[in-house]
């Protein structure tokens, strides 16, 4: 641990130890029982159960699946900042996003940018086709529309709409079941039996067939912001040199590091681009001040010889979608890529 990098989140600490359990386990695993939580837990299932229900009401947790987009045949993933030089009427903008399947999450934000779009698609071109429509249908609030690639997922993920599984090339017969636990990733397979009016056995065989072959990776969670989170998101870009992954790793020590028994990952995003920025990441911080320092400031520093230059706003409200905010295991999570020079291939 980079010793630079410890310290404690005081949302964090506000909740109790049993609470913030409970989300790391709901975060690996949305479907456990609440007796299966009281046993991990070493607690009573009458503790376990009033701990599930507060902590969910609190926080307004969402069941959901975190899927691999490859194996959905999703091939062009895209993270949008947008800068509107016109006030925007987000409520026509919303209504815009919705009519096509690919735009997933969509974020109001407050500083270098006002929006943040995740989008994603089954071919570049009709990711292509797209970009360019948004952008004209945006020209009247004058948008400054700045597109990357996400080329890997180092850390986190983004929830999918059911709109996108349903144009997903995979077999039918997976869809209605995959849409109804994206939906809601603790309904029991006895009632998903009674909805997808299927038998009990074929819909347990073709959940644990999408998890052996990996189209689902987990059921898990998702939540709304918390009033005393600071949710920090920023795109930056670099001239890498000698050195680059010296300080890269340094980075990585804050991407990995995290709370002891969080009730939200410090890091929830970090992803490699390419296109307008470098790199894409979102945290949660007790405070803007407090995300600054320590997110902004401290990336600056670590690759100050590097000429980084760093946009950066904090999330206000979601538009479209889901924010992945969750507990995960962060240091086991994250993805790492060496950036060393290497023409071998």
């Amino acid at each position: 641990m980079d010793i630079e990098y410890e310290f404690q989140s005081q949302f964090n600490e506000r909740r109790g130890l049993i609470a913030r359990r409970i989300v790391r386990l709901l975060s690996a695993n949305a479907r456990l029982g609440v007796a299966e939580m009281a046993k991990e837990l070493g607690i009573s299932r009458t503790t376990a159960k009033k701990k599930f229900d507060g902590i969910s009401g609190e926080l307004g947790i969402n069941y959901t699946l975190e899927l691999d987009e490859k194996k959905l045949g999703l091939a062009s993933p895209h993270l949008i900042a947008i800068r509107f030089h016109r006030k925007p009427d987000y409520g026509k903008i919303r209504e815009l996003l919705l009519k096509s399947y690919m735009p997933q999450v969509a974020l109001v934000t407050k500083g270098h940018y006002d929006m943040i779009i995740y989008a994603n698609s089954f071919s570049s071109g009709d990711y292509a086709h797209w970009d360019k429509s948004m952008r004209i249908l945006l020209d009247e609030y004058g948008a400054e529309w700045l597109p990357s690639e996400v080329v890997h997922r180092q850390l986190g993920f983004f929830p999918l709409r059911n709109e996108l599984i349903d144009r997903s090339p995979i077999a039918e017969k997976y869809k209605p079941l995959l849409k109804a636990l994206n939906s809601n990733s603790r309904t029991s397979f006895q009632q998903l039996s009674k909805t997808l009016k299927a038998h009990f056995n074929t819909v347990k065989y073709n959940f644990d067939r999408l998890v052996k072959e990996g189209l689902i990776k987990r059921p898990t969670i998702t939540f709304g912001i918390p009033k005393d989170v600071c949710v920090m998101s920023f795109f930056s870009s670099y001239t890498p040199k000698s050195g680059y992954e010296a300080s890269s790793a340094r980075a990585r020590l804050a991407f990995m590091s995290d709370d002891r028994n969080p009730l939200i990952s410090r890091y929830l995003i970090c992803a490699p681009l390419i296109g307008a920025h470098d790199f894409f990441t979102m945290g949660a911080f007790d405070n803007e001040k407090v995300a600054r320092s320590n997110d902004i400031m401290y990336h600056k520093s670590v690759f100050m010889r590097h000429s980084v230059k760093i946009q950066y706003a904090v999330v206000e409200r979601i538009l479209v979608g889901s924010l992945p905010i969750r507990s995960v295991d962060t240091k086991s999570e994250y993805s790492k890529i060496i950036w060393t020079p290497d023409f071998k291939q």
